[in-house]
Parts: C-alpha cells; structure tokens; sequence
C-alpha cells in the first residue's frame, strides 16, 4: 500500500502542475505534531534507563567481587581456579555477563562451592541478567531519541499545544512535516524527533526522490535555520528563505547599539581577522572541531585582541577579565549573511509573509476542520500510511474547492 499510496500523491501532483494549480517553484514548509494512538502514562525515558543501567553494571561489579572473595575462601580447601573478568562496568553488556555467568556455573560443577557462591551466582543469571539485557533492549528501541512510548515504540514523547492536563505534559507523537504551494501539499514525511532542525534534510531528501526534483525556493522559519540545513539548500542549488534563531533580534535597535555582538564588526578576510568598533585587529589563534547532536561536523577559529585594557568600550563589550576573545563559525555565520540577504529582499519579504498563510491554513485544515488530531494506527510505517491519504485526499478537496470558487466567480 505504501508504494501505491506514493505514486498515486506523486500522479497527482503532476496533474497539478499540468493544470498549473502549482508551479512547483516554492516549498513552504513547516511541521505539526501529532499525537500517537498510544497510552500517554506508559513511557520509558533514555536518561532513565541509562541511570539504571549504570547502576546494575555496578551492581554487577560488585557481586563478582563478592563471588570473587568467596572463591578465595574455598580455595584455601581445594585449590586455585580462574574467574572470567568482566572489565570495566561501563562496558559490561549481558553477552559478556552471560558468557562470564555460563563459566561461573560450570566452575559450580567441577568442584564443591559454597552455597553463598552458589547463591550469588543463582542472583546474577536470574535477577541481574534479565535486567542488564531489557534496558539493552530499551535502548535499541530509542536510538538516539529521549524517551518512547511502551504501546506504540515508534512514538515519541513531546510537548504539545493540545494539552489535555493543560500543565504542560507530554505526550506520545510523531512530527509532521509538510512542504506547500498554494495550500497544496507538494511534500509529507513523519519523524520521531520533536524539533524542527534536524527533520529537514530527511524530509528534503523525501521530496526529491517521490517528486524527482526539489522545487527551486525553500521557506521556512527560524526552527529550521542551522549550518547543516544551510549547506544542504547550497548544495543542492536551492535558494534558501530560512531565518535563522537571531534574525529578528538583529534588526533591533538594541542589538545594533550593542559592540559586544559580532554582527557590530567588521570581518578582513584577506588577513583574517576581525576589527572591533574601537578599531581593534582580534588575529586568528586555532581553531577547534567538533559535532551537532546530528553528528555534522563544525569548525570553530579563534580570535584574540592584542590589548583590551585601554579600551573605552571595555566594559561594554565583554565581562571576562583578560583580552577579548571570539569564535566563529565562519561557513555558518556566511551562509547566515546570505540567508539574512534573502530575506530582506522585496521577493523575500513577500515569501516571508506568505509563509504565515501557506503552511498554517494546511495545518487548520487537517486538525481543525477535519478532526484529526490523533493517529488511528500504530508503528511509524501504518502512521505514515495515514498521513499519505490524509494529504492525497487534502489536495483532492483542495482542487474542488478551487474549481468551485472558479466557476461560482465566472457566474
């Protein structure tokens, strides 16, 4: 059904731009959560189970130690015999707890042990065992997520605007995202993620393979803006209308009056540094590596000022003692420059306003006008099947709709 659904979006949508109901030329995009059709009381968390799981590891250590004393006991009567190590209890996952427990009951056989031995040994296989392998289990249904619900694995626990307890609680769902034009939905995908930033090169990579193409313009708002998203719009050709988390907040007085932010300073690329508003040259000292929570690798260089102590903007500018220090990550900060000069562009302005229309009508649509709120199905494949229809039917309706105010206006 998946594949049929699919081509069956992908045949409608080229009868579409056939018709010229859309052009294909701007992806407005934007995500809403849905709930899960899951018990909202019945969750698991990640930070949890790694606290437990550490703790058991310990445990674990511990009890072998102990095993360990009482061997040494009952080799004093019948001689010396190896134990299997178990490591550090950081690494000790329930293949080496069961392979160190199989040995330790074979060891049970060969000689007379304790029944303080046999009794510890007994506490691992049956007790601590079975508890090491289902939290190794809960955290490979996690993933990289935080939390899952127990009735429906695929969903996540998020904060959402329909808040049955109204005291903020979460609930288990999935994150629709949608791309549209003209309030036709060109583009659907589900995600286990709350956020918005890291949902849109998957969802863009959807799009691309169901439509063949990516439309030439992305919108979309500050939730999306982030180097990764950036450089994959610039690799792909696409002309990004994506605000950043500061947009805004740059174009106020306060922040333009303020000589501490870098957006104040001037940056010398041919020497590489960066000029100060009191005309101090912070020079280039390393830069540093690291990784988003996506794994995409960053750069950051670092810049020092030579002599900050005579400086009469001083006390504006930083608050740490010593000289001023910066880092910067310049392929973001360049593709938020080119991003900004998008936006404050007569064409981007006008997408800017048009977003607020585009995706949020088809939101109203789907959860308000049509009732759907929450998932019927279970599991991330049948959840998507559902969304699939809800959108083929959506855009369905939406043709109607647009013939009928046609015609009704040639009347």
């Amino acid at each position: 059904m998946k594949d049929v659904l699919q081509e069956i979006f992908a045949a409608v949508l080229t009868l579409l731009a056939e018709e010229g109901y859309v052009k294909l030329e701007h992806y407005f995009v934007d995500g809403t959560k849905i709930e899960a059709n899951a018990n909202r009381y019945t969750f698991v968390w990640g930070k949890s189970v790694r606290k437990y799981k550490a703790k058991l590891q310990e445990k674990v250590k511990d009890l072998f130690d102990s095993i360990e004393e009482a061997e040494r006991i009952e080799d004093q009567e019948y001689g010396g015999q190896d134990l299997p190590e178990l490591g550090e209890a950081a690494t000790l996952t329930s293949e080496k707890l069961a392979d160190a427990v199989n040995r330790l009951e074979a060891s049970l056989q060969e000689r007379p042990a304790s029944k303080e031995r046999k009794k510890l040994v007994r506490k691992v296989r049956r007790q601590l065992l079975p508890r090491l392998e289902k939290y190794e289990e809960q955290q490979a249904v996690l993933g990289d997520r935080n939390s899952y619900s127990k009735t429906d694995p695929d969903a996540t626990f998020m904060r959402m605007k329909e808040d049955h307890m109204r005291n903020g609680q979460l609930k288990p769902g999935y994150n629709l995202q949608i791309g549209t034009e003209n309030q036709f939905i060109l583009g659907y995908s589900l995600h286990q993620r709350p956020t918005d930033t890291r949902c849109l090169v998957p969802h863009l990579e959807h799009v691309k393979d169901l439509l063949g193409k990516l439309p030439e313009t992305v919108i979309a708002d500050a939730g999306y803006g982030s180097e990764e998203n950036y450089a994959y719009l610039d690799q792909e050709n696409l002309t990004p209308v994506v605000k950043y988390a500061t947009f805004h907040k740059e174009r106020s007085r306060a922040w333009k009056a303020d000589v501490s932010k870098l957006e104040n300073w001037t940056y010398d690329e041919t020497q590489d540094e960066w000029v100060c508003p009191n005309g101090q040259h912070l020079t280039f000292q390393y830069e540093s590596k690291g990784k988003t929570a996506s794994g995409y690798p960053t750069r950051l260089r670092h810049y020092r000022s030579p002599n900050c102590s005579e400086c009469p903007l001083r006390e504006k500018c930083t608050t740490r003692a010593g000289n001023r220090e910066i880092r910067v990550n310049l392929p973001f900060y360049w593709a938020k420059q080119k991003a900004k000069e998008q936006l404050l562009s007569e064409e981007g302005k006008q997408l800017s306003v048009r977003r607020m229309i585009e995706v949020e009508s088809v939101f109203g649509q789907i959860k308000h006008n049509r009732g759907f709120r929450r998932f019927l199905l279970r599991g991330l494949p049948k959840v998507t099947l559902e969304v699939g229809w809800l959108c083929l039917a959506h855009n369905l309706l939406k043709k109607a709709a647009v013939d009928n105010q046609a015609l009704s206006n040639t009347h």
